[in-house]
């Protein structure tokens, strides 16, 4: 944990933490939520900010924002760490601030990193929130919806930070070069074209282009009080290009839409292949654990009922021992998923059960088939002539258990892939024998 003043500004910050916006009008970005009008905007001018969660990728301004909203509404602005701080320094605070409120004073809670806090740790915050002690502000690279508690989460307005455009990012890159907290006191010469390549190469992330282009500067020659930045020396300077990919745009979709369709085109090495691109590209290990985990029910399901096994204990690996370790696990994962024998037969009886659900939920339960805790449920005939199927010498009846428009409805159609043969074999012989006892109409 660490409380500081709202804006700090000594020399010998990075260029990134130096060109930090004090104030909204110099912000960038984020216009549907900061535009005139807009809520978050409102919000702030009015003074009646609530817990709030911002979402977003990296080098956004979720720290700068948080600290604006600070500034702006005159509060004690605390900001915690999510590796260091632990429930006693987090309730330690708490009070101070619950303290605080009896003063009419106001404490912001910013909790970068939200995401990586314990449920124990989330819920520590929790009653200070409900009774106003704080306003917590959480920022979150990950969906809050996976990562959050559900009570912390229904007590906090979630507001989605966008990626930075390129156009965003060479507004700061030339208010970085013009302004005093930057470098407005040196002669810098650098054409568009070069300034351009490096709002490119950051990748709508602000912190990243105000780094590379101290670097550059940095690592330029003055001549007569000039520093020429040329392209040589900006490709010098970016050793390493990203790679192409963005954990909350297209490019996202596009790899895990490809590995995906990769194991279910039993391909392990183009499986393996995109695995690599999304983990070296920094991706949430826990994320692609999920969809494998997902994965394992849509694309083979009862086919190799171990697939769903090994996908969760992959998941579990993942949240014990993170990165780079759980690599590994992840490769066995996909490489499983892309070898196991496939069947979508699950999902698909999911979803054609799915659609009537929707446009029959008008239908009654069968009587055969409800519960008669009470009398008059009795006297209505509810669980009249039901059949307990383990009293039975097949562990079989002939009851019909789908609404009566529904009765002759087939779901689950299981293909002759791995064990699904035998499931097949068993539900045919199941259909078979009920069709043979039920009555005839």
């Amino acid at each position: 944990m660490y409380q500081q003043n709202i804006f700090e500004n000594p020399a010998s910050e990075p260029l990134a933490s130096r060109m930090r916006p004090q104030n909204l009008k110099e912000f960038v970005g984020q216009t549907h939520l900061l535009g005139e009008g807009k809520l978050l905007r409102k919000m702030i001018e009015t003074d009646n900010v609530s817990s709030m969660i911002f979402w977003g990728p990296p080098g956004v301004g979720k720290t700068t924002l948080a600290k604006i909203i600070a500034h702006e509404t005159k509060a004690t602005f605390v900001n915690f760490s999510a590796v260091t701080s632990g429930i006693k320094e987090i309730k330690k605070i708490m009070e101070d601030a619950d303290n605080k409120k009896r003063l009419g004073l106001k404490t912001i809670v910013f909790v970068d990193e939200i995401h990586r806090f314990n449920k124990a740790q989330q819920d520590a915050f929790l009653p200070y929130v409900e009774k106003g002690s704080i306003v917590l502000i959480g920022a979150t690279t990950e969906n809050p919806s996976f990562e959050i508690n559900n009570a912390l989460l229904s007590r906090c307005r979630v507001f989605t930070l966008n990626k930075l455009s390129d156009n965003d990012i060479l507004t700061l890159l030339k208010r970085a070069l013009e302004d005093n907290r930057g470098y407005g006191q040196k002669q810098i010469q650098i054409s568009k074209e070069n300034l351009k390549i490096i709002a490119e190469y950051a990748g709508g992330d602000a912190r990243s282009a105000l780094t590379t282009l101290d670097m550059i500067i940095t690592n330029s020659e003055e001549h007569n009080n000039i520093i020429k930045i040329t392209e040589d020396i900006i490709k010098q300077n970016i050793t390493k290009q990203s790679l192409l990919y963005d954990k909350n745009g297209e490019q996202h979709y596009n790899i895990i839409s490809a590995l995906h369709k990769s194991m279910r085109n039993s391909d392990p090495d183009a499986a393996v292949y995109w695995l690599a691109r999304m983990l070296e590209s920094g991706e949430d290990p826990l994320y692609i654990a999920r969809r494998i985990t997902r994965f394992a029910a849509e694309d083979i399901g009862l086919a190799d009922t171990n697939a769903l096994n090994v996908a969760i204990n992959a998941y579990q690996a993942c949240h014990y021992i993170g990165m780079p370790e759980c690599n590994v696990h992840l490769a066995e994962a996909v490489i499983y998923m892309s070898l196991a024998p496939k069947s979508n037969a699950c999902d698909v009886a999911y979803r054609l059960a799915s659609q009537d659900a929707k446009n029959t939920s008008y239908e009654p339960v069968p009587l055969v088939i409800r519960n008669a805790p009470t009398k008059l449920m009795k006297d209505l005939n509810y669980g009249k002539g039901y059949q307990f199927a383990h009293d039975t010498k097949e562990k079989l009846t002939p009851m019909i258990c789908l609404p009566d428009s529904l009765k002759e409805k087939e779901y689950y159609k299981p293909n002759a892939q791995g064990n699904e043969i035998r499931f097949k074999e068993r539900l045919d012989k199941i259909k078979a024998w009920k069709k043979a006892h039920r009555p005839k109409q």
